[in-house]
């Protein structure tokens, strides 16, 4: 066993010359005590961690634990730990000490617990007893204490497949804040493993496999509404460099793209052979998550969902092949991932036929009205009647001092600027025009509005709230309580985005994707489901079914609410063939057992 060697100091202004010895000697830990002088390990820890680089910082508080308000110690400790890097060990017992003057036999027979040994000491000629002690510490690249106490109960770190040790991300390491969290949610994931090709991506299932007991979140742009990408305590499995995008046959208009691409990237891919593939509305989020769901955007009216478009993908399935499914190769597992994917294996390709799209009309209008019950009605008339070319998806939120702001995001399918023009106008009945952008562009071009998230990651914090819905029409009945709703304050975002023309030209049995005839699909979002469920479950009468990728109840009900009784039927028969274990079952599970009479014992 390899001997993690460290030293303890007292609190006092000893302490950072003796770390910085420590440090230079190679030494595995600096541990902060409360000394005689009686002052106070947290900031002389600070110190200490500000004084070295690389060398983990312990904090000991002594037999009655941490002191102090817990607020202000966790404030404290998180504090600490952004400023020095994952370098900081709290949680007792981190390491064991030693008596002073300990010998190597001592040391050794100590460190069979597993944990780093600290000796006391203070002065520098301790520590360069101590570093004798330790020997020679080149060698391979290994974890710290510091990143060894970060880890999470239930999880095998010693058994991550040797393909995925080098890109995998624990708690402790210094990329962990990157990967830990996604766009809207704060995460605390044990392990992220981040495979580079599809075998590694069976890798990392079997090793999910052998981990049912902590949950399962799969990434590829870690954009999705629901969260359901990070975890606490659980993997991630992050497809992220899968982000491959490779054009296959020009005359078929047929291309490749791994799950790891943004729709912005695929945007700016496809722009120069004059075609798109319509996603969603914003070109940060990544293809996997939304080419498994259904992906309603700006181009679905004139040329219907993304899934629509996909005619292959390849799937490491939960037993760990790797297969393909189109059309007429494995046609219920082409029927299933195109609604309900996430259910049934990790997308490592998709083959997609796109379109030929030039340039298009791109507005975004901002308008104020006192009535956001006419508004809303009106907008439902504007935007079922305007040609199929046409797309526009409507924002409000609180009404303030008795009026909303309503935001239009539109898109024309044409390069004609008086088209684009005739096609915008009538909705600037919806209100008092108070900002306009309006402009001839490429589709690439809106979906490259979108920031890059770049090497820091998401930093979402806390749990997303929101409700999906569908709506078959806009009915004066639900304008008014849309408008309710909006007035509770209970929701400070509505968006509905249009739906019909292409979209509805599918039959509803073809995809997983089964809500082909509404006119709408709406999303709010609120602060707590406490608060937003009680008012949006009032609205239930006027919805027919929900769109999963903007839901985070996990009420069990939503997923009838998603999947008709005959789609989660067959659904249930494919989880039964391709997943009967429910290995994937952290985002919206359709249970394999459900609807199945129970063997009586």
């Amino acid at each position: 066993m390899e001997l993690e060697l460290g030293i303890a100091v007292d609190a006092g202004p000893d302490a950072g010359p003796l770390a910085q010895r420590a440090e230079a000697a190679g030494l595995d830990l600096v541990v902060v005590r409360e000394g005689a002088a009686r002052l106070d390990p947290w900031t002389t820890a600070a110190w200490v961690a500000g004084s070295t680089g690389r060398i983990p910082v312990g904090v000991s508080h002594g037999p009655a634990g941490p002191a102090g308000y817990p607020a202000v110690v966790a404030k404290a400790r998180q504090s600490l730990d952004v400023l020095s890097g994952p370098r900081l060990i709290d949680a007792e017992p981190g390491w064991v000490v030693a008596p002073a003057g300990a010998h190597v036999a001592e040391l050794r027979d100590l460190a069979r617990t597993g944990l780093p040994v600290v000796v006391p000491v203070t002065a520098v000629e301790d520590v360069d007893r101590v570093a004798a002690l330790a020997g020679d510490r080149s060698g391979g690249p290994r974890r710290s204490a510091a990143a060894r106490s970060r880890r999470r109960d239930g999880i095998d770190y010693d058994g991550v497949p040797e393909t995925l040790r080098d890109t995998a991300v624990e708690p402790g390491d210094r990329g962990y804040r990157a990967v830990s969290s996604n766009y809207l949610r704060g995460g605390a994931p044990g392990l992220v493993l981040r495979p580079r090709t599809p075998e590694q991506v069976a890798d990392a299932v079997a090793f999910a496999r052998h981990h049912p007991h902590v949950p399962l979140g799969v990434r590829s742009g870690g954009h999705g509404i629901s969260g359901r990408s990070t975890n606490d305590g659980g993997l991630v499995i992050d497809v992220g460099a899968m982000s491959s995008i490779e054009v296959l046959d020009v005359d078929r208009r047929l291309v490749r793209i791994g799950p790891g691409a943004t729709w912005k990237q695929v945007a700016a891919a496809l722009d120069p052979y004059g075609w798109a593939l319509g996603s969603g509305d914003y070109g940060g989020v990544g293809v996997g998550g939304l080419a498994t769901a259904g992906g309603i955007g700006y181009l679905s009216r004139a040329h219907g969902l993304t899934v629509d478009h996909l005619r292959a993908v390849e799937l490491v399935l939960a037993d760990g092949s790797l297969v393909r499914a189109a059309a007429h190769e494995r046609p219920d597992l082409f029927w299933a991932v195109r609604g309900a994917g996430a259910n049934f294996g990790i997308a490592t390709a998709f083959e997609f036929e796109v379109d030929e799209v030039g340039d298009v009309g791109y507005a975004i209008l901002a308008l104020v009205t006192p009535d956001i019950e006419a508004s809303l009605l009106r907008f439902g008339e504007l935007a079922t009647q305007a040609p199929r070319d046409t797309t526009v998806f409507l924002v409000t939120g609180r009404p303030r001092h008795g009026q909303s702001v309503i935001q239009l995001y539109a898109m024309v399918d044409s390069s004609d600027a008086d088209v684009i023009v005739g096609r915008l106008t009538p909705f600037l009945e919806l209100g008092d025009l108070a900002q306009q952008e309006v402009a001839v562009t490429r589709y690439a071009g809106v979906m490259a509005r979108a920031h890059d998230v770049g090497p820091d990651g998401h930093q979402g914090t806390g749990e997303p709230v929101s409700r999906s819905a569908f709506a078959p029409r806009m009915t004066p009945e639900l304008a008014h309580d849309l408008g309710e709703l909006l007035r509770t304050g209970r929701v400070f975002f509505l968006q509905l985005r249009t739906m019909g023309g292409a979209i509805a030209d599918v039959p509803s049995a073809e995809t997983a994707f089964a809500h082909r005839s509404p006119d709408f699909q709406l999303t709010a979002m609120g602060t707590e489901h406490a608060s937003l469920d009680p008012a949006f479950d009032r609205l239930a009468h006027h919805f027919d079914g929900l769109y999963l990728s903007f839901e985070t109840d996990l009420r069990p009900e939503r997923l009838a609410d998603a999947f008709p009784p005959l789609v989660l039927s067959r659904l249930r028969d494919a989880k039964r063939r391709y997943d009967p274990d429910n290995l994937f079952r952290d985002n919206f599970t359709v249970d394999p057992l459900g609807g199945r009479p129970k063997e009586s014992s």
